[in-house]
């Protein structure tokens, strides 16, 4: 990938963020920065709830709260407020309140996908059971909703919004992720458009978020917005990539298993657009059978994939989405140095290999 073009009454708990309190109002948070403090102020919250009865209940909260990650979300929301404020301990619990919410949608898709890994640790319905793990998912979607509401910024309100709209977005994102399932006639705008609403929309909500509760310029949030969408579309279509492309070790996740489970990602789509009669005749065999080695459908439409070039357009169509986030961007109207952590952020995402 080319980058080189590219140029409330909360108080906070942990060491780090009371030294970024006092902070000069020039300086700009690194990643790492940012993700530490993180990590401490879910260490917190999880030691919290981890004294709260019924212990069934949070368990599994605990559990998936503390599988890693890259915390992406907050990350995201802390620097696009960074771009206008400094004191980013203000807006911690909408950070949280994020990364809270995202854990528990990753929750319930594993268990709608059968999966038993997520970062390389099994899936919560596989340790503790379907029924605890939708119940849990369930209390962590309202726990978003109650760390979100410790900001007490006046523009709360406009974030409760847009996270309410965005948490819908998602559950409707995931429908059509699961109306896929039974069509081989989806196509390439049918797919982005579900992967916007599954995956784009929360990084858009994050970045959104962020400059609205620092007061930023409307038109200033709605192009941090749209940075977001992009940014999301090209992360989404790398995952597919991966998913397919990459190391198991690396990724955390077993490779192949969109194969396995008949996901109408992009690769699909376009091998199923791209191949003639006989090709696709093999991949709709390989669809449509329902006893078979999962080791060898993978190498089998792997090796259709690779005929078509089809890793190519998926690089191509990543490229794409990532060089109009990298054009919004560019156009924010504040100095480039600000601009230096998003862009390191974004290009880390883009480039990852896990």
């Amino acid at each position: 990938m080319n980058i080189k073009r590219i140029f409330g009454s909360f108080v906070p708990t942990n060491p780090i963020i009371s030294n970024m309190s006092n902070a000069s109002h020039t300086t700009m948070y690194s990643i790492e920065q940012l993700q530490e403090t993180i990590e401490q102020e879910i260490e917190i919250r999880s030691e919290k709830l981890s004294k709260l009865a019924p212990k069934d209940l949070y368990l599994p909260v605990n559990y998936a709260l503390q599988m890693g990650g890259k915390r992406l979300r907050p990350v995201l929301l802390l620097m696009a407020y960074n771009l206008f404020e400094k004191n980013v301990s203000k807006v911690l619990p909408a950070a949280i309140a994020i990364e809270v919410f995202h854990n528990f949608t990753l929750l319930h898709d594993d268990i709608m996908d059968k999966a038993e890994v997520r970062r390389n640790r099994p899936t919560v319905h596989t340790r503790f059971g379907d029924n605890s793990a939708i119940l849990s998912g369930d209390g962590m979607s309202f726990l978003s909703y109650q760390y979100l509401m410790e900001c007490t910024s006046p523009c709360l309100p406009d974030v409760l919004k847009l996270f309410t709209q965005t948490a819908l977005e998602v559950c409707e994102g995931q429908q059509y992720d699961m109306d896929f399932e039974t069509r081989l006639d989806v196509s390439e705008d049918e797919y982005l458009e579900m992967i916007r609403l599954k995956t784009a929309v929360l990084l858009a909500c994050s970045l959104k978020a962020g400059a609205v509760l620092a007061n930023a310029p409307r038109q200033q949030a709605d192009w941090l917005y749209d940075f977001g969408i992009n940014l999301g579309l090209a992360f989404q279509l790398q995952d597919d990539l991966l998913d397919t492309f990459g190391d198991q070790d690396t990724f955390g996740k077993k490779i192949g298993g969109d194969i396995v489970a008949n996901k109408k990602t992009f690769l699909l789509i376009k091998a199923l657009e791209n191949a003639g009669a006989d090709k696709k005749t093999k991949l709709l065999h390989w669809i449509e059978k329902e006893n078979f080695c999962p080791e060898e459908k993978i190498n089998a439409v792997t090796t259709i994939y690779n005929q078509f070039n089809i890793k190519e357009l998926a690089e191509k169509k990543v490229d794409f989405y990532f060089s109009k986030a990298m054009d919004i961007l560019e156009n924010l109207e504040t100095e480039n140095s600000r601009k230096q952590p998003l862009l390191q952020l974004a290009s880390k995402m883009l480039t990852r290999k896990h």
